[in-house]
């Protein structure tokens, strides 16, 4: 496109409606989101991801036993039970993650990474990470800053407490 749409658009609402600069951000922060998981998504498709079952991977390798109570994968990735069940099931299906008897708890089941499953997470990360997870056009000092941003909204919003 010749011009920048947003900006076109923030032009008019500030001249029909009023103050635009909240507009134009969350517009633009909408369009990135778009382009941003476009990128992702194409670069683990091939590896039989999506951000969500890749999330859970990495989540599930960083854990020090290498598994997690659902319940705690739930809280930790953000989700609701029933999408962590779905991403979950998916996952086992594709032998990537197995569900276990938690030791202690008999109604806990554990969610636990496979061999093939730490593979596939590797080989993914390799992907995402070489196109920069498709946040592209900003120094790593720009993404520090976005990142600080970002952090202010959503514990603003009460996405977390510290």
């Amino acid at each position: 496109m010749p011009f920048d749409p947003i900006a076109r658009a923030a032009q008019l609402w500030e001249a029909r409606i009023g103050p635009s600069e909240t507009m134009a951000a969350v517009t633009g922060i909408m369009r990135v989101q778009q382009i941003i998981q476009s990128a992702v998504d194409g670069a683990l498709k091939p590896h039989g991801l999506t951000f969500a079952r890749y999330e859970a991977l990495v989540l599930l390798t960083f854990a020090r036993a290498s598994h997690l109570p659902m319940r705690v994968m739930g809280e930790r990735l953000q989700l609701h039970p029933t999408s962590v069940t779905n991403i979950v099931d998916r996952l086992e299906k594709d032998g990537l993650v197995k569900r276990v008897p938690h030791p202690t708890d008999r109604r806990t089941t554990l969610v636990e990474i496979t061999d093939e499953g730490r593979a596939r997470r590797e080989e993914a990360t390799k992907a995402v990470t070489e196109i920069d997870f498709g946040l592209t056009g900003l120094t790593g000092k720009q993404t520090e800053q976005l990142t600080d941003l970002l952090t202010k909204v959503r514990k603003a919003t009460g996405d977390f407490t510290e």
